[in-house]
């Protein structure tokens, strides 16, 4: 379920419900599934709720993926609540620990620039792009919300356009340039009375909002199961009847690769990968009272993985490691071709 989806759609309590639920059920996946819960707990306008589950998450014995993004989503959420003075704490805390993802920059920056902090904004975007791109030949998609985000300020702030922005703009795919997006007398077309003038500002919304929706859509993804060498070696000793699926480990890796493509090719959206383990199979075949040795499981599994949030995005950054696990960049691996 999309936390995104609007109230009146989605029983955003339930949901949230619903993936606490999972998460008791699977620990080590905790961390995706809480979030999850959170983002509804936030939609459903049960702020605090959301807050004790970020506490829960900072809280638990079990190394965290992403802390920093936690503690960033838990000082945004403190913040439209009312604990104004904890969120600036926290948000100063991830600025002087610097960490090296975009997504905790770009949830503290938003927030200060949501509420009218466009000084403090402007500073925590600018930290982070000079930190995470400064002698960066090409800047990876998480970061480009950065870009937007400090462009976007500027305007407001009636800043020049520099180097940065220069880069914003080399990046941004949407018709409607940056600067049209961004311009702060935009409000004022809504009020014009030239039909032209509204028409106009129709199309810079519906891209504007367009830009939005890719940022804030958190559907599942379109999984395609990856066995790593060893899994597969075991998994075949065990239940030799699905060799016919997997006839060697290199084929195997190359029709993933193939299946994401025509996926892509065909317009499909949010695509993933998902690594199974042998023990984990089997835990899901006694969970739906199947065989693991049935084809037709394998599917299920890559589907409940994903729900779990256990799915990578594909495809990666040329620059980054492929998702096979050959220790070489994606470029020179499976995203040569």
């Amino acid at each position: 379920m999309r936390p995104d989806t609007p109230a009146e759609n989605v029983d955003h309590t339930a949901e949230a419900a619903r993936l606490e639920r999972t998460a008791d059920l699977y620990p080590e996946d905790a961390e995706a599934l809480l979030l999850r819960a959170a983002a509804h707990r936030e939609l459903s306008g049960d702020r605090p709720a959301a807050t004790a589950l970020y506490e829960r998450l900072l809280a638990s014995s079990q190394e965290l993926d992403d802390p920093y993004l936690v503690r960033a989503l838990k000082a945004s959420n403190l913040w439209e609540y009312g604990h104004e003075a904890e969120a600036r704490a926290i948000i100063t805390g991830i600025r002087t620990a610097a960490p090296r993802d975009a997504a905790p920059w770009v949830i503290v920056a938003e927030s200060l620039e949501a509420h009218d902090e466009l000084e403090q904004a402007h500073e925590t975007f600018t930290q982070a792009v000079r930190l995470l791109l400064t002698g960066v030949e090409e800047p990876p998609r998480a970061t480009h919300p950065l870009l937007f985000g400090r462009h976007r300020v500027r305007r407001m702030l009636g800043a020049a356009h520099d180097e940065w922005d220069a880069l914003a703009d080399t990046v941004h795919t949407l018709p409607i340039t940056l600067d049209e997006l961004h311009d702060p007398k935009r409000v004022w077309s809504l009020g014009s009375e030239n039909p032209a003038e509204l028409e106009a500002e129709i199309v810079r919304l519906r891209a504007e909002l367009g830009a939005y929706r890719e940022a804030l859509s958190r559907p599942f993804p379109v999984a395609v199961l990856h066995w790593p060498a060893g899994e597969l070696t075991e998994l075949l000793s065990a239940y030799p009847t699905l060799a016919e699926e997997y006839p060697t480990h290199e084929e195997h890796l190359a029709s993933i690769e193939e299946a994401l493509r025509e996926l892509a090719g065909s317009g499909t959206p949010n695509l993933g990968i998902v690594t199974g383990t042998v023990p984990s199979y089997e835990a899901f075949a006694a969970s739906e009272l199947a065989s693991p040795a049935d084809p037709a499981l394998l599917p299920q599994y890559a589907t409940t993985l994903a729900a779990r949030g256990r799915a990578v995005a594909w495809p990666p950054e040329r620059s980054a490691a492929c998702w096979c696990g050959s220790g070489r960049t994606y470029g020179e691996c499976h995203g040569a071709g």
